[in-house]
């Protein structure tokens, strides 16, 4: 009975563990689409709002769901609280400090860390322009990350139980 017990804990674990990592495959695709509806927002508040970077921030933090959230709510009270630090700086910082939260990959941080340049730097335009760009490079991370999804979902739940029935077996 105990050996029975133990088996289907180890089973339960590995499965749990296929499950968690094909998880982050599904959140991936729809952190990048919220991503990107952030970004059309900040386009929205820079074109017709004129409204000012940090007010901008704080405007979408509100709007969106963590763990984005954080990071336009960490940007707008970092940029009031600052003497001296660049735009760019603090959000390349709070770019990578929130990153981590994320289901996320490097290729999206990048495309950020790039937006990060012209951020409060340049005019309306150009920061639309860049926010555009954004976007689009984005949306084609979204349509790669789908494709990732509908290859590895699957597979790592069904390899997670395969993992902890092997154990099992190579245990007893």
């Amino acid at each position: 009975m105990l050996k029975f017990v133990g088996a289907v804990l180890i089973i339960g674990a590995a499965a749990l563990l296929g499950f968690l990592q094909a998880a982050n495959y599904a959140r991936r695709p729809k952190q990048i689409r919220l991503l990107i509806s952030a970004l059309q927002r900040m386009e929205t508040e820079i074109i017709y709002a004129l409204t000012p970077l940090p007010e901008a921030f704080a405007s979408l933090s509100k709007q969106i769901a963590e763990p984005l959230s954080s990071l336009f709510r960490l940007t707008s009270e970092r940029l009031l609280a600052s003497v001296g630090t660049s735009t760019r700086e603090i959000w390349q910082q709070t770019v990578r400090d929130t990153w981590k939260r994320t289901s996320m990959k490097q290729p999206e941080q990048e495309v950020m860390l790039q937006l990060g340049t012209v951020l409060g730097l340049t005019d309306r335009g150009d920061q639309v322009k860049h926010l555009r760009l954004a976007v689009s490079q984005l949306q084609a991370e979204e349509t790669e990350s789908r494709d990732e999804q509908r290859r590895y979902e699957k597979m790592w739940k069904s390899l997670g139980v395969l993992i902890g029935a092997l154990i099992v077996i190579l245990m007893y």
